[in-house]
């Protein structure tokens, strides 16, 4: 992972209105499948609030009132300091995930995740590391110890950020799927799916904050060469 800076952890991009209308709908229809909060984590969602809410009132685009925010796409969202989460849910274009050290592991505490990439909130909430990323392969225990030091030295005010990529055939930003169930094999190739994902940690409750930024983009939109390399990097 590499540096950010200290507010960049959070960015508007050009896809910026048509996910924030998807977060919109995804969070007043499927609410239960996209938000999640155990009580332990309720002291860490309420410090990311007010630290997101900090962050956007120096944002240009956003408006940021008492008791609502104008969004850079010109929606209204009322501020509601009792469901903290599902509040940046409509603010933000990063899915949130609170991950809060109990014992040798960082667990995840609460969430909101409108847009997972083949795997599904209910079944990972109140899970640590090893059992979150269960079943992938390669996530073993020595992978596992790593990712839990990483976790342990972030710091706050220094947030750490990288990218990942995976190829689909469906555009869909939402796209849960459950244990154990296959991801489907990209037959045609028709889109690069990529995430930009950040740590951060809180000042307060010392939760890290773990934020996932969606890309979509169509594979027509790169050469051959980029294609052929990424079928030779296995995606």
């Amino acid at each position: 992972m590499l540096p950010c800076g200290a507010e960049d952890w959070l960015r508007e991009d050009e896809a910026f209105a048509g996910q924030m209308a998807e977060r919109d709908r995804l969070i007043a229809e499927r609410l239960p499948f996209v938000h999640a909060v155990l009580p332990e984590g309720r002291a860490a969602a309420d410090e990311l609030y007010a630290a997101v809410l900090e962050v956007l009132a120096r944002r240009a685009g956003y408006a940021v009132g008492a008791h609502e925010v104008r969004r850079p796409d010109g929606v209204v969202v009322p501020l509601d300091a009792d469901a903290p989460l599902v509040t940046l849910g409509r603010l933000v274009q990063e899915d949130l995930c609170l991950m809060e050290k109990q014992g040798a592991e960082s667990v995840m505490t609460g969430a909101v995740l409108c847009f997972p990439a083949s795997w599904t909130l209910a079944q990972k909430i109140g899970k640590p590391m090893t059992g979150i990323h269960k079943p992938v392969h390669h996530y073993d225990e020595d992978i596992a110890r790593r990712v839990q030091r990483l976790f342990d030295m972030v710091r706050v005010g220094q947030p750490l950020e990288r990218y990942n990529a995976l190829v689909y055939d469906d555009p869909a930003l939402h796209n849960p799927r459950l244990e154990f169930d296959r991801r489907p094999y990209a037959v045609a190739r028709l889109y690069m799916r990529s995430e930009r994902q950040c740590i951060l940690r809180l000042p307060q409750t010392g939760a890290v904050v773990f934020s996932i930024h969606t890309h979509i983009v169509p594979m027509d939109r790169f050469t051959d060469a980029e294609r052929a390399a990424m079928v030779a990097a296995g995606l």
